[in-house]
């Protein structure tokens, strides 16, 4: 397995070259017990909407 060093201000920390976070998400990888529940697709598409609408709305303002 191949891993990038990623720096924040916490300093280095090794991340699997596949992944693509940073060293936030890695350092909370490792800190903290994080489910591997994944939002439901029906879900994205709705927030995908919402945005939508409002810069919809915004643009025509």
């Amino acid at each position: 397995m191949s891993t990038r060093t990623e720096y924040d201000s916490m300093g280095a920390v090794e991340v699997q070259s596949d992944r693509y976070w940073g060293a936030q998400t890695q350092r909370s990888l490792e800190n903290f017990k994080i489910g591997g529940h994944r939002m439901p697709r029906p879900m994205i598409k709705a927030l995908g909407l919402v945005k939508f609408a409002a810069a919809e709305a915004n643009c025509a303002m």
